[in-house]
């Protein structure tokens, strides 16, 4: 990397608070002729976005915005070494009536920058490929051979570099090489003028180089904001991105209002003398036809090469396993099913999807061989789908007969239209959910089975909330690191435009209102909300191409081994007409999946959970009891609340309480009507549940006249205002990723005409479509619903019937879910499952099962992890117990503080010394050090013992071995924190267990180790808490001013007192918040002053958090 403080880079000037933040005020761009040039000729061709990860400080959108304001009839966005926001700037553009330009400004392996601009398609594919070499090498350090861009030079137009580390301005001599191999016509000097010391030297010299060369000059303005009152910004993002403060990255920052988009007049006032290279970038410009936004050439691998049409392969695959499936079916399920193949197939060959359910296939079908490697040769294992379907998907019986559903369509009685229908207008979502140790595997495998240049993962970008924007901004000011991390703890940690209302929230509140540095954080913290920091991964979504992917858009390397991204997210990828297939991995697979290989090793006994009792009375009173922690999708406090009014009886109930649960049907109020009218028609099996209008009932059957699922949306539409399935699915669609309030209206206005013309008063039309707008595409297909239902009566039956089992799995597929390992295991125990701690001599890497207990793994322990657990576990194998903590030091493959964590944990307890006694001999004892050249061999220890007398030491105190358990596995099998705090409360605080006898409305104080806490979007501002008792759990609501009284308790205090009025409703019982206290001074002084807090394991956060 050049040094920034060379020649031509000086010192800019000092940063200044006062005068950078200061208001500016523009107008909108509101109907402006941005096709109009303004009178003075100029194309800003070297702009960056926020897609120049910490250096850009506006959005694509925003600068297009500007553009037009400006008058600008085009503009280029040259983000560095990417295309990451290209086709997000190319639509925004295009929209705004601006034509875009696409490049990149490419840092060379000399660390010199050129900027390329795309002329054509075949420009645009070197670009990618240009852009792909320089990723290759060293992943987040892009360098790209000068040699390469000389050779793939074609369709692309060159200039030579920005003022700071331009190859012109540092390298003659290789910008003199460059322009050889681009020709005079497509290279350029590029003169800028950042007002930073070395101005007109440097551009002196790079005149005088153009015209040795014969070269001709253009005139840029690196531009890294859309507006001078975001340049503040720029400075702190340089800041973030040099890890220190504005003082500290000076050389490095521009420290004035120079990199933002200006006016052409202001560009050709400033200069005078070149108002050739002025006018020469909208000459530039005009050749500069190349359109992002237009067909690219994608195709996926569609079959058509093979020796039968896609149509007749996709066939055979379908009925082949149509006669397995459907063998033994009933007679109706199998005319059923045929018919509704038939229908299937003939639909999928007029869409000409035959090949998208064939790559799936086979992606599938690879799936199969990873699932084979992974599991091993007879594991039980073999009996379950190496994956399953989510998504609308599941709704088809190709999908079920093809392995990308597990659900019998048919049988569920699910419907097709949400997922294909004769109006598609893009491919449909086929989402596949894998165990984890198959998905990490078969990542790679599709690459390697597609080929590198084929195929690759999507991207997503990690953007900046609350809490990350509290500390970078905050850091990069210099201000306090302690107050910075109060505020960031009583964050709501999501929307980081809210800064400034939560410093409100914080002593000293007026005294920060009137510092200039704090007045500058909050309103940097709303500017930075929202903007790219840095690129990161799909959670498995992968793009395969016929055409080499490098081709369409740049790739580069993945944090993983094995694994590259393309640079666009799933919503570029969309526009550019990719096909995404996801490949995710879901948690709850992966423990059934252990769970299923546990009872065969330890009982013998084989599951096929294909073939359980879908009916099992003994996991319906579980469910119906919300006896559910641990279980997927059904665990969480509001599930819990829900199953106990509801009361599943079967896999159909189950379906509609997954799918119930969800901001859809929340904002759609289809929950309350359904849990109502659910209990009516228990208490009453004649009860007809009302309709808003009698062409509903059908439709609306199922879910008691309420809208729970995505299909009903449709069937909604077409049965009250005449829609076809296609113009309800856009409905659907226009409610969904962008909420176009302008598309709503139009389908709005449509729905109402449609419904007119049924006969349905306005009214109630009005009625039925604000409840469908409420609903939009925040709630499950059925059939997903469905998926899931069928998942959690799994886990259900396998918890109800295997607990020791199901709870090893669960703690080795952790993180996942809604509670913590800590509330796992003291549910489990509640439930009469044995937990024991890690012990040296018996525990494997992981949880296992003991006889009827469960073992907690080494791998639990922190600062140890599972590669060191699993080599700590075979050297026991290989050689026998240890002996002793002396013995363990010396044969153990692990550094001092691994060790140390052994023996804080517990885990060196059956060596029959208190742990302090073991610590001390852990540090007298010898072990084997590095030596040789290099360090590259080992001097054995000898074998003498320490010569050193033990001291008597202290034995741990009962709180002290519990917050060791805690510190070092987060959980801890023995006795609870509130078992200990217990005498210290105050008399009234009742235990979990006493709420069952209290009145309802009855003042009531409880307290407990916080749990999880939720602060969902459709709650209005209330939190709800989980807190746990040694007895138990209790729900606790805390309305909006109790949180804002309490934030900093409710948001980080592991321990906590509440007093309030207890609620009974029905079996569900909750305290409504009205008093907070933090339990940890009465903890440390309970505890004879030990730090209690840190100990204990964070709360889980759900929603805005």
């Amino acid at each position: 990397m050049l040094d920034p403080q060379g020649p031509s880079a000086p010192r800019p000037p000092a940063f200044s608070l006062e005068s950078k933040f200061a208001p500016v005020v523009r107008g909108l761009c509101r109907g402006c002729d941005a096709g109009v040039s303004a009178s003075t000729p100029y194309v800003e061709l070297h702009c960056h976005s926020a897609y120049s990860f910490l250096d850009g400080a506006s959005r694509p959108e925003e600068l297009v915005l500007a553009a037009g304001e400006l008058g600008y009839p085009a503009l280029a966005l040259t983000d560095h070494d990417g295309v990451y926001g290209s086709l997000e700037f190319a639509h925004a553009a295009k929209a705004f009536g601006i034509r875009s330009i696409t490049g990149a400004e490419v840092t060379l392996s000399d660390g010199c920058h050129v900027t390329l601009l795309v002329e054509s398609p075949a420009g645009y594919a070197n670009l990618c490929r240009l852009l792909t070499a320089a990723h290759a090498r060293k992943r987040l350090e892009p360098r790209l051979d000068q040699e390469v861009l000389e050779a793939a030079n074609a369709g692309l137009v060159c200039l030579s570099g920005c003022a700071r580390y331009g190859l012109a301005v540092h390298k003659p001599n290789g910008a003199a090489r460059l322009a050889r191999a681009f020709g005079p016509d497509r290279f350029y000097v590029e003169l800028q003028r950042p007002l930073m010391r070395g101005d007109s030297r440097r551009n002196n010299a790079l005149r005088h180089f153009a015209e040795t060369l014969g070269l001709q000059t253009v005139v840029t303005g690196d531009a890294h904001a859309h507006t001078p009152a975001r340049t503040g910004l720029q400075d702190v993002l340089v800041a973030i991105r040099s890890r220190t403060s504005l003082e500290g990255c000076e050389p490095e920052r521009r420290g004035n209002d120079e990199c933002a988009l200006l006016p052409p007049e202001e560009i050709a006032a400033r200069w005078p003398e070149d108002r050739d290279a002025v006018a020469r970038t909208a000459e530039i410009a005009e050749r500069l036809t190349f359109d992002l936004t237009e067909e690219l050439g994608y195709r996926y691998p569609d079959f058509s090469d093979g020796s039968d049409p896609a149509d007749v392969q996709l066939a055979r695959v379908t009925r082949a396993a149509f006669d397995e499936r459907y063998r033994h079916a009933p007679r109706g399920l199998r005319d059923g099913a045929d018919q509704r193949l038939r229908e299937e197939l003939a639909l999928i060959g007029q869409l000409g999807l035959s090949g998208f359910f064939l790559l799936h296939w086979e992606v599938l079908e690879l799936a199969r061989e990873v699932a084979l490697e992974v599991r091993g040769s007879g594991s039980p294992r073999h009996l379950l789908p190496p994956g399953r379907g989510r998504g609308s998907s599941v709704g088809s019986i190709v999908c079920y007969l093809t392995g990308l559903s597990h659900v019998d369509p048919v049988a569920a009685d699910l419907a097709l239209g949400r997922f294909l229908n004769r109006e598609l207008v893009s491919v449909p979502d086929i989402d596949l959910d894998f165990p984890r140790d198959i998905r990490e595997k078969l990542i790679v495998a599709v690459c390697d089975r597609y080929g590198r240049e084929h195929s690759a993962l999507v991207a997503s970008f990690a953007t900046y909330r609350a809490r990350g924007a509290i500390r970078d901004v905050g850091k990069a000011l210099g201000l306090p690191a302690a107050e910075l991390e109060r505020l960031a703890r009583i964050s709501d940690g999501w929307n980081a435009k809210k800064v400034a209302e939560e410093m409100e929230l914080l002593p000293e509140a007026e005294r920060r209102r009137q510092s200039p540095r704090w007045k500058a954080f909050a309103e940097l913290c709303g500017e930075i909300a929202g903007l790219p920091r840095h690129l990161s991964q799909h959670p498995g979504g992968m793009v395969i191409s016929t055409r080499p992917l490098c081709d369409l858009v740049p790739i580069e390397l993945a944090a993983m081994e094995g694994r590259q991204l393309c640079q666009w997210d799933k919503d570029s990828c969309s526009d550019a007409g990719f096909l995404k297939i996801d490949l995710l991995g879901l948690g709850m697979l992966s423990a059934v999946e252990e769970c299923v290989d546990q009872i065969v090793r330890q009982r013998g006994e084989t599951i096929d959970l294909s073939r359980i009792p879908l009916d099992d009375p003994g996991v319906y009173k579980e469910i119906q009891e919300a006896d559910t922690v641990g279980l997927f999708q059904i665990e969480s406090r509001a599930q819990m609340q829900s199953l106990l009014r509801t009361r599943p009886e079967n896999l159909d109930d189950l379906t509609v309480q997954v799918a119930l649960v969800r901001p859809g049907p929340i904002q759609g109020k289809a929950v309350h009507p359904y849990v109502e009218r659910r209990q009516r028609r228990r208490e009453d099996p004649d009860f007809v549940p009302p309709y808003d209008h009698p062409l509903l009932a059908e439709c609306l059957r199922d879910t008691l006249g309420t809208i729970i699922f995505q299909e009903q949306v449709l069937d909604v539409a077409v049965a009250l205002a005449g829609f076809s399935v296609g113009e309800a699915e856009g409905l659907r669609r226009a409610m969904s990723r962008k909420r176009s309030e302008a598309a709503i209206g139009a389908y709005r206005e449509r729905f109402l005409d449609g419904a007119a013309g049924k006969g349905v008063p306005r009214e109630t039309a009005e009625l039925v479509f604000g409840k469908v707008n409420g609903f939009a595409s925040f709630g499950f297909p059925k059939s997903h619903a469905a998926a899931f239902a069928l998942l959690a009566y799994q886990s259900a039956w396998l918890r109800h019937r295997y607990p020791a089992e199901f709870l090893c799995a669960l703690l080795n597929a952790q993180p996942m879910g809604f509670y913590p390992p800590a509330s796992l295991v003291r549910d489990a125990q509640r439930r009469g499952v044995e937990v024991r701690p890690p012990d040296i001599q018996v525990s494997d890497a992981k949880c296992q099962i003991e006889g009827e207990a469960v073992r907690v793994g080494l791998a639990y322990i922190r600062n140890l992890g599972e590669e060191p657990a699993t080599a700590l576990v075979e050297e026991r194998a290989a050689r026998g117990p240890f002996t002793g903590v002396r013995d363990l030091a010396q044969r153990a493959p692990l550094e001092r503080p691994g060790l140390e964590a052994l023996v804080l944990s517990g885990a060196c307890d059956s060596f029959g010394w208190p742990r302090r006694q073991l610590l001390w001999r852990l540090g007298l004892a010898p072990r084997s050090v590095a030596a040789g050249a290099g360090g590259t061999e080992r001097q054995l220890a000898l074998p003498l013992e320490p010569t050193t007398q033990v001291p008597d030491l202290p034995g741990e105190t009962t709180w002290e071995r519990m917050l060791a358990d805690y510190r070092t596995t987060s959980l801890s099998v023995g006795i609870h924190p509130l078992d200990l705090l217990r005498p210290h409360l105050p008399p009234e605080v009742v235990r979990s267990s006493d709420l069952p006898q209290l009145e309802h409305g009855a003042r009531v104080a409880v307290a407990g180790l916080v749990v999880a806490r939720q602060r969902p979007a459709t709650a209005n501002g209330v939190v709800f808490m989980l807190i746990e008792d040694e007895h138990g759990q209790v729900n606790l609501i805390v309305p909006p001013p109790v949180y804002d009284r309490f934030r900093g308790v409710v948001r980080g205090e592991p321990l906590l007192l509440a007093r309030g009025r207890f609620e009974r409703y029905g079996q569900n019982r909750n305290v409504l918040v009205d008093d907070l206290a933090t339990l940890a001074p009465l903890a440390r002084s309970a505890a004879n002053d030990v730090e209690v807090n840190a100990a204990l394991p964070g709360a889980h956060h759900f929603g805005q958090r």
